[in-house]
């Protein structure tokens, strides 16, 4: 099956000649990417800057999260999604401290955009692939609009803790989308490992669930996108390191999923596992 450009999949998800959701067949839901984006990847490794000490840096930073990429999340996913945000009040139990939040990963520039919202006036930093960077003249405004990226070497990986470390000791969110690839407006969680939540366990820091949900809008080929937040899930320190991982794992993709299925109302793209298309 050829690989579109994400919002291009966006815009087609229905029309009034043709009510049924398009069916897209899949052979991996841990693997499989639908995101149609293919880069030359940077490397990131221990030379990446994940830390700028320039007050200039710093302050155009400032600028671009604050004063451009807020209000224009604001107005993309207002616009484009009716975007509505239940349960923002539980962050309040956290307030002053760091925190991850973890989602699923079913829009492509609203998954950059909507963590900037639920966490306001919070700042949040997402965790990236180094694709998001790789195109050229881009590192920074990534960077500078919270993009965190993953280091591509092994050498990478101190550099990128210690900018992970910093921005929760500053008492900033840390948003991750443990499902890795991105299936555009999928109206199930799929499953995903516990690999992810090994930096809460380091770090002792608390849980939220961030779960998108879509229901069908009249007048709109792009459904409305209602996000539910829950937590805070706290590291059970009685457990060893790797079952900690999996409890904290297992209680935010239970939580997911109710809230998936009991509001997710509108499935505009089907997604079949290959295996079961006869």
């Amino acid at each position: 099956m050829p690989r579109r450009n994400a919002l291009k999949t966006e815009r087609r998800i229905h029309t009034k000649k043709n009510k049924t959701p398009r069916v897209v067949f899949y052979d991996d839901a841990l693997k499989d990417d639908f995101a149609g984006i293919r880069k030359e990847t940077i490397t990131v490794d221990e030379h990446f800057p994940y830390l700028y000490r320039s007050w200039l840096w710093n302050m155009a930073a400032f600028v671009v999260y604050r004063l451009v990429m807020t209000p224009f999340a604001f107005l993309y996913s207002k616009l484009r999604f009716g975007l509505r945000i239940r349960g923002r009040e539980k962050l309040k139990e956290t307030r002053g401290r760091g925190v991850f939040l973890f989602g699923n990963h079913t829009l492509m520039a609203g998954d950059a955009f909507i963590p900037n919202l639920v966490t306001f006036p919070r700042r949040t930093y997402v965790v990236v692939h180094a694709d998001n960077l790789s195109t050229k003249g881009t590192r920074n405004w990534v960077q500078m609009s919270g993009g965190i990226p993953l280091p591509t070497a092994l050498s990478g990986m101190r550099a990128f803790l210690s900018a992970v470390g910093a921005r929760l000791a500053a008492g900033y969110c840390m948003q991750i989308y443990p499902e890795a690839h991105v299936w555009p407006y999928c109206s199930f969680i799929r499953p995903f490992e516990s690999a992810a939540f090994r930096y809460p366990v380091r770090f002792d820091t608390p849980v939220y669930a961030t779960t998108v949900t879509f229901q069908k809008r009249h007048f709109f080929k792009t459904p409305r996108v209602t996000v539910w937040v829950d937590g805070p899930f706290y590291p059970d320190a009685e457990l060893p390191p790797r079952a900690r991982e999996k409890a904290l794992r297992d209680c935010v993709y239970e939580v997911m999923c109710e809230r998936s299925s009991a509001y997710s109302t509108y499935t505009p793209i089907q997604y079949v596992k290959r295996e079961e298309k006869e």
